[in-house]
């Protein structure tokens, strides 16, 4: 009798794979310096024809997910979705991504066509309010809940041309809130990912190998730290900006 390993991969309803930048497929960390932005990448699709939405979670090295970075897709039809982002400490971060289904987006573009054309508009309208009043109850209190339930007001009012109705949740207003508080369902989250931060001088810099004991004086032949600081201005002066110790023996 057999047994499913614990270590059994689980996908999601909506698959999120092949999450860049990795290295050696996340088992060592990708880097970056503080304040550099790059970019995340990963493959998100699902069955069917409900529109699909991602995006990018960085966890800082004290193990605080930050606000979610939305992604967008690469090309149209490619499945590739990616988003820029940037670590702004040294440490070791992670980041994932997370992928999950756009019910008010995969409403919208039915809308768009069934309500233009009459065909069954009362009962998408009735659907549109109704998911417009769950998606009102994710926005914190205040304007931006009340813009969208305001126009799950009229959306659902049937005493309005059915235009009229559509046109209220398609408004720039609602899309802007939305977009920092969607509706997402069947969210699913790629395993995360190591990612090193290190100072900027990580990212580049002229190195100057310097060896102390041949920095000395008549008196103490064999130099020291101490007479080899007195090196170190004319060797800025050079143009470099990184001294390096080799390995020190007795």
């Amino acid at each position: 009798m057999s047994s499913t390993p614990s270590s059994t991969t689980v996908l999601g309803r909506i698959p999120v794979r092949d999450v860049r930048p990795a290295v050696e497929c996340g088992r060592r960390p990708a880097k970056a310096v503080t304040g550099e932005t790059f970019q995340v990448t990963a493959t998100v699709f699902r069955e069917g024809h409900d529109a699909v939405a991602a995006n990018v979670v960085l966890t800082d090295p004290e193990g605080r997910p930050g606000p979610w970075t939305p992604m967008h897709e690469l090309a149209p039809g490619s499945d590739r979705w990616g988003a820029e982002v940037t670590p702004d400490t040294p440490g070791r971060w992670t980041y994932h991504v997370e992928a999950w289904s756009d019910p008010v987006a995969t409403w919208r573009h039915t809308a768009c066509i069934k309500v233009p054309a009459g065909i069954d508009a009362g009962l998408v309208l009735e659907e549109g309010t109704a998911l417009l009043e769950r998606a009102a109850a994710g926005v914190p209190r205040g304007p931006e809940r009340d813009t969208v339930l305001a126009a799950a007001e009229v959306v659902g009012d049937d005493s309005l041309q059915v235009m009229t109705r559509l046109a209220a949740a398609l408004t720039p207003e609602v899309d802007a809130v939305l977009a920092r508080y969607p509706l997402r369902e069947l969210v699913t989250a790629s395993d995360a990912m190591p990612l090193l931060v290190e100072r900027e001088r990580a990212l580049y810099g002229a190195w100057y190998e310097f060896f102390p004991r041949s920095e000395g004086t008549h008196e103490q032949p064999h130099g020291t730290f101490t007479t080899a600081a007195r090196r170190l201005p004319a060797i800025a002066a050079m143009g470099f900006d990184v001294v390096y110790l080799p390995p020190i023996h007795p």
